[in-house]
């Protein structure tokens, strides 16, 4: 029957390679579709992680919701243990404290609230490779007097670098302080929001401006971002017990789970269309093939072939010809996906967000047996309902089409 089927489908080329060619651009663009839906959502997350919050954050139990209106009455005293116990963790690359406050910036002719942080700057110029630096350059360890500001902070007082602004804080004691800086570079992160209030200051500054050395949060920055949710389980097993709680990349940052979730959907729609477009038109290619057939599907069942054989003899053929349109949209979904690649392809920031970035197609071994499984069986069903219905048309009215 298979032999059948291979020359049957060869002996109609016309035929045969049109309906291929349906089912290998159905394929391939959805490999090609999946890829880059793939790749936009890594190049997302890393932009989060590498210019943000790190793969995990652990803080003090009460932070993450109540630590932004009172972040003096969630101090992470006893960081140095718990730094120790994150460093110890396999997967764990390294671990930055940071110190959070709120307060005012002035440039002595404006106020600007500001969200500030007390880093430490060589630390984060590691994790930060998607931090992009607008102006002048990033703290280092010798920056104690140094700040970096926002690109909406920067615009909104129309500060360069070079420039010398003032910070003013509460204490965590409650007193008002306040602590002179040059403004060494303005940078710009993934979000629009963040930027427009984010201070950057070295630990030591925010320490005189504080009065405190307690850390807000420790940040971990992991080998590989798959391990986030296995580390984050192993760390919360090991911080059992204690007023410690352990976040996530995703779990932080809300606004890329609802971008994420808007993607998904659209992506999801086009991917429908494709595999319905793919469907109409095997189905199209597959039914005028077979009904051209009919008188020799009608000679057939009169030399004693029964109404399976015919059947079964259709559906290998839809089979064969959705295996070989699979392996060939495979192989153009694959070399457009890496011509692509090479190329790099130019995209605008995502919804409130600064960042552009340069996609790729990725080649995921998962999408791509999907989509040959989708072309597999678009030609399988197509073929099914002409298998029906010439397997059950009586001989006589077969046999008339080859008069």
């Amino acid at each position: 029957m298979l032999r059948f089927a291979l020359r049957n489908l060869f002996r109609q080329g016309l035929r045969t390679s049109l309906t291929l060619a349906a089912i290998a651009f159905g394929v391939a663009a959805l490999i090609v579709s999946g890829g880059f839906f793939r790749d936009l959502l890594i190049q997302l997350g890393e932009a989060t992680i590498h210019s943000q919050t790190g793969h995990l954050q652990v803080a003090k139990r009460g932070y993450f919701t109540s630590g932004a209106a009172a972040p003096e009455r969630y101090r992470f005293p006893d960081q140095q243990h718990a730094r120790a116990i994150m460093l110890a963790q396999p997967g764990v690359r390294d671990v930055l404290a940071r110190v959070r406050f709120s307060g005012l910036i002035s440039n002595g002719r404006a106020d600007w609230p500001i969200i500030g942080e007390g880093i430490e700057p060589d630390k984060e110029t590691r994790l930060g490779t998607y931090l992009q630096i607008v102006a002048g350059r990033a703290l280092d360890d010798r920056s104690r007097f140094g700040v970096m500001v926002g690109e909406g902070v920067a615009d909104a007082l129309k500060l360069r670098p070079g420039d010398h602004v003032t910070l003013l804080a509460n204490t965590d004691q409650g007193a008002l302080n306040s602590v002179d800086l040059d403004v060494l570079g303005v940078f710009r992160t993934y979000s629009r929001d963040y930027d427009a209030r984010a201070v950057r200051i070295s630990f030591e500054a925010a320490k005189d401006l504080l009065g405190t050395d307690a850390t807000s949060v420790l940040v971990a920055s992991l080998d590989r971002t798959e391990d986030t949710d296995s580390v984050a389980t192993a760390l919360r097993s090991r911080f059992a017990g204690r007023p410690v709680e352990v976040k996530t990349w995703v779990e932080l940052n809300d606004f890329y789970e609802k971008t994420v979730d808007l993607y998904r959907q659209q992506f999801g729609i086009l991917q429908a269309i494709m595999l319905v477009m793919v469907l109409l038109g095997v189905a199209n290619s597959v039914n005028m093939s077979m009904f051209e057939r009919v008188g020799e599907f009608g000679t057939m069942r009169a030399l004693g072939n029964r109404s399976r054989h015919v059947f079964g003899q259709i559906v290998v053929e839809g089979a064969v010809l959705g295996a070989i349109g699979a392996a060939l949209g495979a192989g153009i979904g694959i070399g457009v996906a890496l011509a692509l690649s090479a190329i790099g392809i130019p995209m605008p920031p995502p919804p409130n967000a600064n960042l552009g970035y340069v996609a790729t197609i990725r080649v995921v071994p998962r999408i791509v047996g999907e989509a040959c499984l989708a072309g597999f069986a678009a030609a399988v069903i197509a073929s099914l309902v002409p298998a029906r219905r010439l397997s059950r048309m009586p001989v006589v009215e077969a046999l008339r089409a080859n008069v």
